[in-house]
């Protein structure tokens, strides 16, 4: 996994083995950027990145000079291993929280400029997480959510859907708030 532009670009980043993960492909993410880059100045925002997994969008958004980044992920592997690369970077703009997501939503009083989020595609409830995402009120306004699902996911009938892209077999699915999308 590398780091693909900013202040750490070029960085590359070995995860453990023993991780069973499905990482958002360099391909993708750079992709992704570039996208966003048309919506959003990086320097100025606050994101959250839900089921981080290795962190890799959080070091992206950290190196792209966010004001500061909340990484949540559960699983303690990959929590250790986020862990261990904001010390080794000293990204001190970037915070882990090891909880539960929906747990996360539960308690959290916070909304960001960008949320991202790539859940196991196989967990049970995955297609509850957008609406969960608004109505916990996460996004500020003109906020974008951004959901990496498998091809088979469709939120075109979604009422805060705008774009889908599509990267080899990496799908983004882009969202803002209702009022935001009328103007």
């Amino acid at each position: 996994m590398r780091i693909i532009s900013g202040y750490y670009k070029g960085r590359r980043l070995e995860t453990p083995k023993n991780l069973n993960l499905r990482p958002t492909t360099d391909m993708a993410k750079e992709s992704l950027f570039n996208v966003l880059r048309n919506s959003l100045d990086f320097e100025e925002i606050e994101a959250l990145d839900l089921f981080s997994g290795t962190g890799s969008i959080s070091y992206e958004l950290i190196s792209r000079g966010a004001l500061n980044v909340l990484a949540v992920e559960q699983n303690g592997q990959q929590a250790r291993f986020i862990e261990s690369i904001i010390q080794k970077l000293k990204m001190d703009k970037l915070r882990l929280v090891r909880m539960d997501v929906f747990q996360f939503f539960k308690t959290n009083k916070r909304s960001f400029d960008l949320v991202f989020a790539d859940p196991p595609y196989d967990m049970d409830n995955f297609n509850s997480i957008p609406d969960l995402v608004f109505s916990h009120q996460l996004l500020k306004k003109n906020g974008i959510f951004v959901l990496e699902h498998p091809k088979h996911n469709s939120y075109t009938t979604h009422p805060n859907f705008y774009e889908h892209r599509n990267y080899g077999s990496v799908n983004f699915s882009f969202f803002k708030n209702t009022d935001d999308l009328l103007k």
